[in-house]
């Protein structure tokens, strides 16, 4: 049973994506809550919200990934 390198990659550089992404969203949330005077509250915290459910997306997808290139069917 041998890895797919190709595959292995790939779930990386989903991993990656994500890893910035864990940081940024919850960021902007603390943002948006905290400057809830401003015109630009609601927007901050949509792009906020959009950001940590592509990093939870972005983690899922590429932890399938690894394990369907380290466990081949």
């Amino acid at each position: 049973m041998s890895t797919n390198k190709e595959l292995l990659t790939k779930g990386v550089k989903y991993l990656a994506w994500a890893l910035p992404l864990l940081f940024i969203g919850p960021s902007l949330i603390y943002n948006a809550f905290i400057n809830k005077q401003n015109v630009w509250h609601y927007l901050v915290l949509t792009i906020g919200i959009i950001a940590c459910l592509s990093a939870v997306y972005l983690m899922f997808l590429g932890l399938k990934t690894m394990m369907r290139s380290l466990f081949n069917d």
